[in-house]
C-alpha cells in the first residue's frame, strides 16, 4: 500500500536558519501522525510545504505514490490535502455557510450548500447551524466550522495545527471520535500538538523533529510523555517544584463586583466580578476563549478604566481609576496574552523593548533613555531566564515563540511586582520553554507574590495553581481548591452547564453554552 503522503529529502533554509533540514516522512492511508517539536523546530515550515504555501529548496512530495511537482493550496486542495489552521480565517460579519462558500469551488448555491453543510456536520457529529452568524459562534464552534468546511471536499489528508488550544476537555473527546471516524474512512490526519498526553490518546505514529531535522519516530501509545518530551529536546524536563507557602494576612490583588459593558459587539461584558489573590499563591482563571477573558485582563491591568476606583484593590489601594502605567507603578505587572504587538515590539532590538517597561529601573532620566541601562537589564534577562537570544540586540521578531516569552515574563518579574498577572503564559510555547516559565511563576508565588494566571490550557492550571476560578459569559465561579477539584468539573463550568454552591449556600446555575 502506497503512503497517503511521503516526503523525501525535504530542506529549507531562510537567511541564517535552516528551517528544514533533510526531513523524510511517512503517512500512510487512514493513519493519524503526529509531528512534535519544540518551537523553532521546524514544523510549522513542515506543513506549509506540504500544504504548498511555501516551496521546498530541496526534496520531493509524493501523494497515493505519485510526485507532486512544484504546487500551491489550491492544488493541494484537488489532491485532497486540507489544513486547519490554529487561528482561524472566518469572516465574522457573515454567516457560516457564507463563509464556506468562499472557499468552494463552482457556481455558488447558498441553499443546497447549507444542506450539504448540515448532511456533512451531524454525520460527523459536529452540529453546527449554517445560518447563524459567525460572530454569534463560540470558539469551539468556530473550529468546527473550519473542520466541516474541509470535510466537505472529502479530504484524503487533513492536517490540523493545534486544534484543541480553544477547546474543553468534554469537546477534546468529541472532536477525537470525530477525527477517528475520519481515520476509519481511510483519511489521513497529521496532528500538530504540544499537548503530549492527547498525542499519545490519539495518535497512532510519531514523528520527532529537533533543529530542523528528524530525531526520531515512535509510537506513542507505547511512550510516556516524559519519553516524548526526552525526544524533542534532547534532555529530561526538570521536574515541576511546588513548596508549600505561608498566604500574607490580606489579599494582595481584589477586584470586586466588577461589571463593565464590552468595548464591541464581538466582545464579552463582565457581570459582576469578584476575585482574591494573596500573596504566596498562584490564582487561576479557565475558560473557552472568548468569555471575558481578554476584558478582565484589561479591567485589571489598566488598558480599561473601570467604573469605580474600588472595583479593583492593590494592596489595600483603590486602583481602578488608574491607567496602566500608574498601576505598574504602584507594583502591579502584567504580561498580555499576545507576544507580538502587546507584549513586544516586534522590529525592537530586545534592550529597546526593556525599555518599554523596565524604564521604571532606573533607565530614564530627565526624559532620555540610558541605552547602556536597557542593555544591561536584558542582557542580565537573558543571562537569567536562559533566553536563546544573540544578546541584547537581538530583535523581538528574530526570536522563537518560547524563548521571547521567556523574555517578556523575566522583563517583568525583574520589576519585582507585588501582583502579576499573565495570561497565555505558555500558549503556542513547547514542553522545555513551557515547563521553565510555569517553575518562574511558581518560585515568584513563594517568595510572597500574588501571581494570577489566565489560561485555556487546563493541565497547567492544575499543575500550578493554588486556586481556580472559572469564566463563562462574562460571569465568575466561586474558586475552587485545586486539591478538591478535577478536570471534570471544571470542564463542565467552562460550558456552562455546570452548577456550583457559593459560600452563602445558594446554587449558581450554569448556562447553555455550545463548545
Amino acid at each position: 500500500m502506497a503512503p497517503r503522503l511521503e516526503l523525501r529529502g525535504i530542506s529549507k533554509s531562510y537567511p541564517g536558519v535552516i528551517a528544514n533540514d533533510n526531513i523524510s516522512l511517512s503517512v500512510l492511508p487512514g493513519e493519524i501522525h503526529a509531528v512534535l517539536g519544540e518551537n523553532g523546530a521546524g514544523k510549522s515550515t513542515l506543513m506549509k510545504i506540504i500544504y504548498g504555501a511555501t516551496h521546498a529548496d530541496e526534496g520531493e512530495i509524493r501523494c497515493d505514490g505519485k510526485l507532486v511537482p512544484e504546487h500551491g493550496p489550491a492544488v493541494s486542495r484537488e489532491l485532497g490535502i486540507e489544513m486547519v489552521y490554529q487561528h482561524f480565517a472566518l469572516f465574522e460579519s457573515i454567516s457560516v455557510v457564507e463563509n464556506i462558500a468562499l472557499s468552494m469551488p463552482g457556481k455558488m448555491d447558498l441553499d443546497g450548500l447549507a444542506l450539504r453543510v448540515r448532511e456533512v456536520s451531524e454525520r460527523y457529529g459536529l452540529p453546527i447551524d449554517p445560518d447563524r452568524l459567525v460572530l454569534t459562534l463560540s470558539v469551539g464552534e468556530r473550529q468546527r466550522v473550519e473542520i466541516v468546511r474541509c470535510l466537505l471536499r472529502e479530504p484524503k489528508l487533513l492536517i490540523l495545527d493545534e486544534p484543541t488550544s480553544v477547546l474543553t476537555p468534554q469537546a477534546v473527546q468529541k472532536l477525537f471520535e470525530t477525527l477517528r471516524q475520519l481515520s476509519d474512512e481511510g483519511c489521513s490526519i497529521l496532528y500538530i500538538s504540544h499537548k503530549l498526553d492527547e498525542v499519545r490518546d490519539l495518535c497512532q505514529t510519531a514523528t520527532v523533529l529537533r533543529n530542523g531535522q528528524v530525531t526520531g519516530e515512535t509510537d506513542p501509545r507505547k511512550a510516556t510523555s516524559a519519553e516524548l518530551a526526552r525526544m524533542m529536546v534532547g534532555s529530561d524536563l526538570p521536574e515541576m517544584m511546588v513548596e508549600s507557602s505561608e498566604l500574607s494576612n490580606a489579599p494582595i490583588l481584589s477586584v470586586s463586583n466588577l461589571t463593565l459593558e464590552a468595548e464591541s459587539v464581538t466582545g464579552t461584558s463582565l457581570k459582576s466580578i469578584s476575585l482574591e489573590a494573596y500573596g504566596g499563591e498562584i490564582v487561576g482563571i479557565a475558560g473557552v476563549s472568548g468569555n471575558g477573558q481578554g476584558e478582565l485582563a484589561a479591567a485589571i491591568s489598566g488598558e480599561r478604566i473601570t467604573n469605580a476606583a474600588e472595583d479593583v484593590v492593590l494592596e489595600g489601594r483603590p486602583i481602578g481609576h488608574l491607567d496602566a502605567g500608574k498601576r505598574r507603578d504602584l507594583g502591579l505587572g502584567f504580561v498580555p496574552e499576545e507576544r507580538l504587538g502587546r507584549g513586544a515590539v516586534p522590529p525592537y532590538e530586545l534592550s529597546e523593548n526593556a525599555l518599554l517597561t523596565a524604564h521604571r529601573k532606573g533607565m530614564v532620566k530627565h526624559g532620555m533613555a540610558n541605552r547602556k541601562k536597557a542593555r544591561e537589564f536584558a542582557s542580565h534577562v537573558i543571562d537569567k531566564y536562559k533566553v536563546k537570544a544573540n544578546g541584547p540586540e537581538a530583535k523581538a521578531h528574530g526570536l522563537s515563540g518560547g524563548n521571547l516569552q521567556k523574555f517578556i515574563v523575566g522583563r517583568e518579574i525583574e520589576l519585582d511586582p507585588r501582583a502579576l498577572l499573565i495570561s497565555q503564559p505558555t500558549w503556542g510555547v513547547d514542553v522545555g520553554a513551557a515547563a521553565h516559565v510555569r517553575q518562574t511563576l511558581i518560585d515568584i508565588s513563594r517568595s510572597g507574590q500574588a501571581v494570577i494566571v489566565i489560561s485555556e490550557e487546563l493541565e497547567e492550571l492544575f499543575e500550578i495553581c493554588d486556586r481556580i476560578y472559572v469564566i463563562c459569559h462574562g460571569k465568575l465561579s466561586q474558586s475552587l481548591n485545586r486539591a478538591e477539584t478535577n478536570v471534570e468539573e471544571v470542564g463542565l463550568l467552562m460550558t456552562g452547564i455546570g452548577s456550583q454552591t457559593n459560600d452563602s449556600g445558594s446554587t449558581t446555575e450554569g448556562f447553555d453554552y455550545a463548545v
